[in-house]
């Protein structure tokens, strides 16, 4: 799930877990994919069309975290924090 929201491969993602007062606790370190700054600068709304900007793709990405965790487990989710390791540079799709 983190690595659909922030558009990376799976094994370069990292979960810890937790307990914080019987809830879970969950700290996740990942790089990010971003869209190449050359497209944005020939198209803006490029951003927008990908989610928005780092942080809110963070943001939004911590609150399907923990949506989906709490789905799968049952548990009570106390944190989530989310560290962005690094960006990814997403390949461009060429038009044929």
């Amino acid at each position: 799930m983190t690595a659909d929201a922030l558009d990376v491969d799976p094994q370069h993602v990292r979960v810890e877990l937790a307990d914080s007062a019987g809830a879970l606790a969950l700290h996740v370190s990942t790089p990010i994919g971003v869209v190449a700054l050359p497209r944005i600068t020939a198209d803006p709304g490029v951003v927008a069309r990908t989610g928005g900007n780092v942080l809110q793709r963070a943001r939004n990405a911590q609150e399907q975290i923990r949506t989906s965790v709490a789905e799968l487990t049952g548990s009570e989710i106390a944190t989530v924090v989310v560290h962005l390791t690094g960006a990814t540079i997403q390949a461009e799709a060429r038009v044929q």
